[in-house]
């Protein structure tokens, strides 16, 4: 509040002394006295479109109605509103800040119930995927546990293990799922701030990697990231998290590839990852949606393979927004996918 406070405060006095300069200017220096009034109603129309509210608008124009009568309105340095001039100067300011203010407000409230809108959308999205990605999971480790007690006795060890496994499994994935919605939550709800830090790129990948190879040790991820030193702000946690996510959606959804790959290259003031495969790519109809969390029926499928790319790809897009940062899916020319996400490096190189 107190910050909305200073900003409207610095628009209006900000635009009231800049007027009165040009004005000054204007009947002094060029001699030009017809278009001053112009000027005061300028200002107060941007007052009234940059502040919240009416407050400031009306104070403009009160203020320029003062100002042009007194300084720049025979006889000069005296207040006299019985000319009809001025009344109707002090008319239109009046009513251009009025007008202007009523719109404004009703475009911020437009924008917000769109804005909410948009985010119940969403939500709605995330339960759609959440509810699709954890019935697999869950319906394994029941079934699994379930044939354990009721036929103990009839299994061999082989088999115990391999359903005690399938088990570890897939509960390992569901506390990435979790760890998934308590990120993207976490930052929804704007209660915690991100705080970025200092992050060498080549510490941040090869975390990365250390974590990956864990989950999926057979699996070889192809590195191309700069020779020089790399330092980027960032929750590296958070980033971490949008890589490997990125690259399980491939290990899940790729099909068959060959070549799983993180390249990273400077471009201005960004750091861009470039995380790609070789598969069968994205469907035309899932890429404008991808990150939204939004299934489709056809989508689904009746076998074991558990699908998080609807909660997985929409943390991602939040960590990376919250990071001031863009994320984008494509289709390669040749073949399989690749996503792109960039974060900015001025905030260090300046110091």
């Amino acid at each position: 509040m107190r910050k909305k406070f200073l900003k409207n405060t610095a628009i209006t006095v900000g635009a009231l002394a800049l007027s009165y300069s040009v004005s000054f200017l204007l009947q002094n220096v060029f001699d030009i006295q017809e278009h001053i009034t112009s000027v005061f109603i300028f200002a107060v129309f941007l007052v009234s479109l940059l502040t919240d509210g009416y407050i400031c608008g009306v104070i403009t124009s009160l203020a320029g109605i003062i100002a042009i009568n007194y300084a720049f309105t025979y006889p000069y340095f005296d207040v006299d509103f019985s000319a009809q001039e001025s009344i109707f100067s002090a008319i239109v300011m009046l009513v251009i800040s009025l007008l202007t203010s009523a719109l404004t407000t009703k475009l911020k409230r437009w924008q917000e119930l769109k804005a909410e809108g948009e985010r119940e959308r969403m939500r709605a999205n995330l339960l759609r995927a959440v509810s699709h990605d954890l019935r697999t999971p869950l319906t394994t480790i029941y079934g699994a546990s379930s044939s354990i007690l009721d036929n103990y006795d009839k299994l061999n060890d082989t088999q115990k293990t391999q359903m005690v496994l399938g088990i570890k499994e897939d509960s390992e994935w569901l506390i990435r799922m979790v760890e998934n919605l308590l990120s993207i939550t976490r930052i929804d709800s704007g209660k915690v701030k991100l705080i970025k830090t200092p992050t060498v790129l080549e510490e941040l990948i090869d975390s990365v990697i250390l974590k990956f190879k864990k989950r999926y040790p057979d699996q070889k991820v192809y590195l191309d990231i700069p020779d020089d030193v790399v330092v980027i702000p960032m929750d590296a946690i958070l980033v971490e998290q949008v890589i490997i996510n990125i690259l399980e959606n491939s290990i899940q959804h790729a099909g068959d590839f060959t070549r799983l790959s993180i390249k990273v290259f400077l471009s201005g003031n960004e750091a861009v990852f470039e995380i790609s495969d070789d598969g069968k790519g994205i469907d035309a109809d899932r890429l404008d949606h991808i990150f939204t969390g939004y299934y489709a029926k056809n989508d689904e499928t009746s076998d074991t393979q558990k699908r998080n790319a609807g909660i997985g790809l929409s943390v991602c897009a939040t960590i990376i927004k919250a990071h001031g940062g863009k994320i984008t899916a494509e289709n390669a020319n040749d073949a399989g996918a690749v996503f792109r996400f960039s974060l900015a490096t001025e905030e260090l190189n300046d110091k």
